[in-house]
């Protein structure tokens, strides 16, 4: 079994305005009004962006890294709501959505399962929660950490790659990545809220895991957690997601940080702290260039331990092979080695 993991999948804003079918540019944040206006800032840092773009023009030389390892399974996180309605959550500054007729730039690259524990699912309320998961479902793309209530919210994706073998997701989202507790979800929609890193939410994940794994299951389970940007993991972060592959995970899949973060094995299982931004809309803006945040990857990861990650860039909103130069920077700094253009994880 072969897994193709990847951090946040942000196809709204300046991405949705590049695609076929945009919803409406109206923004509601402090300096930006319209979502065309990443767009221009992405044109002034690399050039030119024809549109409107192909549909599997943001995944470039991504797709043809992903066929050639050929995955069983590939989960993202999706950061954005697929709706064209609704209104924006007034406590945000930031609101990301796609229009649901753009859903081909993520079934281009036949994702399996999207996980939707995050802190921009409901950025445009309820409804649009609702608008993403019945979106993302009739095109045959399975959810994991939000839903209609407290029982969908929770549940694990189930994905049967092949005749009697499941993946299953479960999906989490936390504070400490801006996540409200009030989207917490309970009767009405919202996302799996996990509150805290405490021995009892530990064990709370694992009777979950032990009550629906089957022999031969392979658990997944997907945090959305931390700050946006720094490298460091927390002793609370290390002892948590050691901890749940002690309760019977096979991949810690965190995610959250704009930037990939460490990653480790335990007990011969992978734990990627930080799969830092896949796809998103920030060229042109400054602020943290020190951390290349142009910079993402691609994690082939197996249950029993082997950890490949393929380095990329993002340009022109089109994910791209990093430079041999930009593979050994991002080798260095997570403390990793390069071997054929991609980062090998040390045991």
């Amino acid at each position: 079994m072969k897994l193709c993991l990847a951090g946040d999948v942000m196809t709204g804003r300046g991405i949705d305005q590049a695609l076929p079918h945009p919803a409406p540019p109206e923004l509601y944040e402090p300096y930006v009004r319209s979502a065309r206006d990443y767009v221009a800032l992405a044109e002034q840092a690399n050039g030119p962006i024809a549109r409107p773009l192909a549909f599997d023009y943001v995944w470039g030389e991504a797709l043809a890294e992903i066929e050639r390892r050929a995955p069983d399974a590939r989960i993202v996180n999706l950061e954005t709501a697929v709706t064209a309605r609704g209104s924006p959550w007034r406590s945000k500054a930031i609101h990301y959505r796609m229009h649901p007729r753009n859903l081909p730039c993520l079934t281009a690259a036949r994702i399996d399962c999207c996980v939707l524990a995050n802190n921009h699912v409901l950025d445009w309320g309820y409804g649009g929660l609702e608008d993403t998961i019945d979106t993302l479902h009739a095109a045959g793309i399975r959810t994991a950490g939000a839903g209609r209530n407290a029982q969908e919210a929770k549940a694990p994706a189930v994905l049967e790659p092949r005749p009697g073998t499941r993946v299953l997701v479960f999906a989490y989202a936390m504070p400490s990545s801006g996540v409200p507790p009030e989207w917490a979800a309970g009767r009405g929609p919202g996302v799996n809220f996990l509150a805290d890193l405490s021995p009892d939410s530990r064990a709370s994940i694992g009777r979950e895991i032990a009550r629906i794994r089957r022999e031969g299951d392979v658990v997944v389970v997907s945090i959305h957690w931390g700050a946006n940007w720094g490298y460091e993991v927390g002793a609370a972060e290390r002892d948590f997601a050691r901890g749940l592959i002690d309760a019977g995970a096979d991949v810690v899949h965190g995610h959250s940080s704009h930037h990939p973060k460490a990653v480790e094995r335990h007990r011969g299982r992978p734990i990627l702290y930080g799969c830092g931004d896949l796809i998103n809309d920030y060229e042109g803006i400054a602020g943290h260039e020190s951390y290349r945040p142009e910079l993402a990857a691609l994690y082939f990861v197996t249950p029993g331990g082997e950890l490949e990650l393929v380095p990329l860039r993002l340009r022109r909103f089109r994910l791209e092979r990093a430079s041999e130069e930009d593979a050994r920077w991002l080798a260095r700094t997570l403390g990793m080695d390069t071997r054929e253009g991609a980062w090998i994880a040390h045991g």
